[in-house]
C-alpha cells in the first residue's frame, strides 16, 4: 500500500517568494521577460513542489504540472491543429480553462512532456510519474472546428498522443498516468464506444506500465470498464461515490488508485475515517495493489492546505498498513 497524488499541485504559496510564478507570468505577458526566464522560474517552482510532496511523505509523486495552465490547454496547445481560445468553466468547478478548437488536422509535433518529466525526475528523490490528459477529454472539451464529428477528432487526438506516450515510455518511467475525467461525467457516458476505441489507439505499442485515472464522476454504467488496456485504474470516491459499488468486482491483476481525500474542500479528513475506508477496500483489493490519493488535482486548494492534507493522508496510510498487516 502506497500514497500518491493525482497530478497538479498549487503553484502559488502564501509566503515570501510564493508568488514568483504568478509574477513571472504577468511579466512575460507584458513583454518584460523572455520565455527562457519564465521557464527558469517554472523550473524553480517545480523543484519546490517536488520537495513539498517528498516532505509530506508521498511515495509516488508528480512534477506538480507547474507549467500547465490547466488540464486541457497544455496538452492541446502542444499538438498541431488545436488553437487555444477563450475561458470556459472546467466541469462544475470554480476554475476555468482556455477552450481549444480544432482548426486543422490534429497531429503530433514531437515530444512536449518528456523534458518536463526528465527534469522533474532528475530533481526527485522519490519515484515520479508523468501525467497525460487523455485524448477523449481533450477532444470532448474542445470545439470541433473543422471536424464533422467528435469521433474523428477523438481518434486523431488519440493517434497524436499515442506518439507522446511512446516517447514517455522510452524514458522508462515507473508508470504513466492517463487522466480521462470527461468519460465519467454523467452527461458524456453515451460516448463510451468512442472512448473505448480511443483507448486502444492511445495504448497501441506503448511499452510501459500505465494507469487510467478518472475524476468528477463514477464509472458505473460503463461496460467492461476494467477491461480497458491499462495496468491500473484511479477512481474518485468523493465525487463519484457510486464507484464504491465497483470495488467488489475489481480485477485481481490490476492496481487501484483510491481517490478518497477531498481535494476540493479545505476540511481535513480524520485519520480514522481514512483508515476505515482503506481497510474496507482491502477486503476486495490486495494492499500491495492499492495506492491512496486525493480524488482530483490539488490546485483547487491553497498550497498550505494541500500540503497538510497530503501529510495527514500519509499518516493515515501508515496506520492502515498496520491495520491490514
Amino acid at each position: 500500500m502506497i500514497s500518491t497524488v493525482p497530478g497538479n499541485y498549487p503553484k502559488i504559496a502564501n509566503r515570501p517568494g510564493g508568488q514568483a510564478l504568478r509574477r513571472a507570468i504577468s511579466s512575460f505577458d507584458r513583454g518584460r521577460i523572455a520565455a527562457e526566464e519564465l521557464a527558469a522560474v517554472a523550473d524553480s517552482v517545480t523543484v519546490e513542489v517536488i520537495g513539498e510532496q517528498e516532505r509530506a511523505g508521498i511515495d509516488v509523486i508528480t512534477d506538480g504540472q507547474v507549467r500547465w495552465q490547466d488540464p486541457i490547454t497544455y496538452v492541446a496547445g502542444n499538438l498541431q491543429g488545436y488553437e487555444i481560445g477563450g475561458l470556459i468553466r472546467y466541469f462544475d468547478t470554480n476554475t476555468f480553462y482556455r477552450q481549444p478548437e480544432a482548426t486543422s488536422t490534429i497531429a503530433w509535433q514531437g515530444p512536449f512532456l518528456v523534458r518536463d518529466y526528465e527534469f522533474a525526475r532528475d530533481h526527485a528523490a522519490k519515484p515520479l510519474k508523468p501525467v497525460v490528459t487523455g485524448p477523449y477529454s481533450v477532444a470532448k472539451l474542445s470545439l470541433l472546428g473543422i471536424y464533422a464529428d467528435l469521433e474523428t477528432l477523438v481518434m486523431d487526438t488519440a493517434k497524436a498522443l499515442n506518439q507522446e506516450m511512446k516517447a514517455l515510455a522510452a524514458t522508462n518511467p515507473v508508470l504513466i498516468q492517463v487522466d480521462e475525467p470527461a468519460i465519467v461525467w454523467h452527461r458524456y457516458k453515451d460516448d463510451w464506444d468512442i472512448f473505448r476505441e480511443a483507448m486502444d489507439v492511445l495504448m497501441d505499442g506503448v511499452d510501459a506500465k500505465t494507469v487510467l485515472r478518472t475524476d468528477f464522476g463514477d464509472a458505473t454504467g460503463l461496460p467492461d470498464f476494467f477491461a480497458l488496456p491499462f495496468q491500473g485504474f484511479g477512481l474518485d470516491m468523493v465525487h463519484g461515490k457510486q464507484n464504491q459499488t465497483l470495488i467488489s468486482d475489481f480485477p485481481d491483476d490490476r492496481d487501484l488508485i483510491l481517490g478518497i481525500i477531498d481535494a476540493r474542500n479545505v476540511r481535513m479528513e480524520t485519520e480514522e475515517a481514512v483508515v476505515d475506508s482503506v481497510t474496507l477496500v482491502t477486503q476486495h483489493v490486495a494492499a500491495g495493489r492499492l495506492a491512496v490519493s486525493p480524488n482530483t488535482g490539488l490546485e483547487f486548494l491553497p498550497r498550505e492546505t494541500a500540503y497538510d492534507k497530503l501529510q495527514n493522508m500519509v499518516h493515515a496510510v501508515k496506520k492502515a498498513q498496520e491495520a491490514v498487516a
